[in-house]
């Protein structure tokens, strides 16, 4: 059976297929390293650099001489737009909906034609996306003459789970279109988990000996024949610290594992590979060193088998290539039940993939990743954060500069309290917090806290700011304290001198008139004071 595959990529989604028999006889996409994958990959594959939407609306001889016919479409229209990830899933969803109108309206094209050869079509995409996609799409919705209409959110359309299929990956996809029903090959507990994956391939830096594809039994390389595993892109000490305190203490956020969890399959594979970032994937590298994956290892967290290339000029781009994809697995379990469905016959074995021999590849192995520097931060950055790990019943102590002049660069910093999270829920309170609310004994050791940090604090709230775009090693060199610092000083200070029960313990304030943790009290009076003694 024949396949034609729109924005397709690197070429995941029709991987499946070409695993499963098929012949795909058409690609297109917009962005040349993946056209450039495409074709090293799968040579002899009509593949075009060109831009979907223009293909959908060409008149109806170049469109019929362009794409040709086929028993199956499938199609991966660039997902950022409704992404949760992007812009807390708010950003403009116009293009990514023009996106997907253009693919129906191919997939409407080829259906209603007389003599129509097209069997099934999917359409795969992030959860969210099936928020704007209509239950029925009429010809005049899609700029085209008759009165058909297309639903393409009946049948077996719905949210699939890759690990389900057998891909090393959490990566939840949305599904739509006329296809039978996937059937799985996997559970929670058979899961291939992202140990398998990394003992699979071994540390990076070894380089003899040869490799079995955890996602592919039997298909076994040389170690020297796997490209883009071998080196290693270790994270400075900055780097990997942000990465941790933003995954395990983001405030309203759940934690998330630090370094990843090795006993499940790997969290959604990002198309960037972010080094200081809540959704970094950080490795452990040895004793208190931390490392990214190679582009290898998250190719076959994807499901990718390993003599698959990605054509691309540096890390970045191979990381988006392989992020940016759909798991070969998932499709092959789509191209599996198409062929039972349509009584095709299917491989036994697993077809290994020929080059393109024409098409230049440059191979990450033996690359060398310098360890980054940390670098100033710009003169006007801001700053909101809250006492590091201290969070009881939703509440938390922020230092924030966000009430600053940054035009005139004239810099306030101050103490909140934030309560939750979101429009109806989120609160902040500015408290009035005196002695009253300590013993005189325990007052006493918070003044001293306060007297004596406060000699490593600088005078003016403007060379506060100062110190928060400078360096680590450039505040030492100073010996000032930053507001990182500050905030984990007086973190350690509640931890050294309140116990676990006292911090959570509830204590009725006035102006305004409510109840708040010990802990959260104590660090307010503490960082409101500091703060209020700059100028």
């Amino acid at each position: 059976m024949r396949v034609a595959d729109f924005f397709c990529g690197g070429g995941g989604f029709s991987e499946g297929f070409r695993q499963a028999g098929f012949d795909i006889v058409f690609a297109v996409d917009k962005w040349e390293p993946a056209v450039t994958t495409y074709r090293g990959n799968k040579p002899g594959v009509n593949v075009h650099l060109d831009d979907v939407i223009t293909i959908s609306e060409l008149p109806d001889d170049k469109f019929d001489e362009m794409v040709p016919d086929s028993e199956v479409i499938i199609g991966s229209p660039p997902c950022q737009a409704f992404s949760h990830s992007n812009k807390s899933g708010s950003a403009d969803k116009t293009l990514g909906i023009k996106l997907i109108e253009a693919y129906l309206r191919i997939v409407a094209r080829k259906k209603m034609k007389p003599d129509s050869i097209l069997r099934y079509w999917v359409l795969e995409n992030v959860p969210a996306v099936k928020n704007y996609i209509k239950e029925e799409y009429t010809a005049a919705d899609l700029g085209l003459e008759g009165n058909f209409v297309l639903r393409p959110c009946d049948g077996n359309s719905g949210e699939y789970n890759a690990k389900y299929f057998g891909a090393p990956t959490n990566r939840r996809r949305y599904l739509c279109g006329e296809f039978p029903a996937l059937v799985k090959t996997h559970t929670d507990e058979t899961a291939v988990t992202l140990r398998q994956v990394l003992e699979s391939l071994g540390e990076p830096t070894e380089t003899e000996g040869e490799i079995e594809d955890i996602n592919y039994p039997g298909l076994v390389l040389a170690r020297e024949n796997v490209s883009d595993q071998q080196y290693v892109h270790e994270l400075a000490p900055f780097e990997w610290k942000v990465a941790r305190r933003l995954k395990q203490d983001k405030g309203y956020m759940g934690k998330m594992s630090f370094p990843e969890n090795l006993e499940r399959p790997s969290r959604t594979v990002m198309a960037t590979m972010s080094a200081s970032s809540r959704e970094a994937m950080v490795l452990a590298y040895g004793e208190g060193r931390y490392r990214l994956p190679t582009v290898r290892e998250t190719a076959s967290m994807m499901s990718f088998p390993i003599d698959y290339r990605f054509y691309g000029i540096s890390r970045g781009i191979k990381h988006t290539l392989v992020g940016n994809a759909v798991p070969p697995k998932l499709s092959y379990a789509i191209a599996k039940a198409i062929a039972l469905d349509a009584g095709e016959p299917i491989p036994d074995a697993y077809i290994p993939i020929r080059h393109d021999s024409e098409v230049e590849f440059f191979d990450l192995n033996g690359t060398t990743c310098e360890l980054n520097v940390e670098k100033p931060r710009h003169k006007d950055a801001k700053f909101k954060y809250h006492i590091p790990y201290l969070i009881y019943y939703s509440y938390r102590v922020e230092l924030t500069n966000y009430h600053s002049d940054f035009e005139c660069h004239s810099y306030k910093w101050k103490a909140e309290i934030h309560y939750s999270q979101g429009k109806d829920k989120a609160r902040k309170y500015l408290p009035s917090i005196t002695k009253k609310y300590f013993t005189d004994d325990f007052f006493k050791i918070i003044d001293t806290y306060i007297r004596d940090t406060s000699k490593s604090m600088p005078s003016t709230t403007n060379y506060f700011q100062k110190l928060y775009c400078m360096t680590t090693d450039q505040r030492k060199a100073v010996n000032k304290l930053g507001p990182f610092e500050l905030l984990g000083s007086i973190r350690k200070f509640i931890d050294n001198n309140i116990t676990e029960e006292k911090q959570k313990e509830l204590v009725k304030v006035n102006s305004p008139s409510m109840q708040l943790p010990y802990a959260t009290i104590v660090g307010y009076y503490i960082l409101s004071r500091i703060v209020n003694g700059m100028h």
